[in-house]
């Protein structure tokens, strides 16, 4: 009857609930103050929060694998998030 769910997946879940929670609060917040300046300021800091949630989970991800997954494919895995935040930073 129960379940097991590993750790690595409730982390990565409540991280992923964490930051959703952020961004509701944050869009509350942006209603409130009423004023664009302050709006963007509050977006900008989201644009923080979110590639850090990003790195933390695949982290979480990558060491829950870590024993069913060869070397090469996890230097993959790394090389594809590289990509991934360089295209986000670019320009």
């Amino acid at each position: 009857m129960f379940i097991l769910i590993e750790k690595a997946v409730i982390a990565v879940a409540m991280l992923r609930l964490l930051s959703g929670s952020v961004e509701i609060m944050a869009a509350i917040l942006m209603l409130k103050l009423n004023d664009i300046e302050k709006v963007m300021i509050v977006n900008s800091s989201l644009a923080l929060v979110g590639p850090l949630i990003f790195i933390t989970t695949t982290a979480i991800g990558l060491w829950g694998m870590a024993g069913n997954i060869s070397l090469s494919k996890l230097l993959w895995i790394i090389l594809g998030i590289a990509f991934i935040l360089y295209g986000i930073k670019a320009e």
